[in-house]
């Protein structure tokens, strides 16, 4: 894990589950994930972020495009609709996620409509 700067850390892949544990038997609660691909970057940026009281930590992931990101929807389950929404926005594999919704989470006229298409 490195720090990034206050309260945002960079993580791997193998380490997001323990960091998931961490928290959660800490009583820390998600507030949110978020992911972007930085089109000059050509990688997905994942960043879970966690609060309690008035503490709050960032823990960012970073995966290239075809790799699988495990879901911690076992563990907060409110992940199940951030997780859903990575996969049909943007194109980001979660494996195992609890409850998948199969693109049907929003109603879209394309596929990953956030991420711009490799052929153009």
């Amino acid at each position: 894990m490195q720090e990034l700067k206050k309260d945002l850390y960079l993580i791997d892949k193998a380490e997001l589950l323990q960091v998931i544990m961490e928290k959660k038997n800490a009583l820390w609660r998600l507030c949110q994930i978020c992911c972007s691909f930085p089109k000059a970057e050509n990688h997905y940026e994942v960043t879970y972020s966690f609060a309690n009281g008035y503490d709050f930590a960032n823990y960012r992931l970073i995966a290239e495009r075809d790799e699988e990101v495990p879901s911690i929807s076992r563990v907060y389950k409110s992940a199940i609709y951030y997780e859903n929404e990575m996969h049909e926005l943007w194109g980001l594999n979660v494996e195992n996620i609890k409850v998948d919704f199969h693109d049907k989470l929003y109603r879209i006229d394309v596929e990953t409509p956030f991420i711009e298409k490799e052929d153009k």
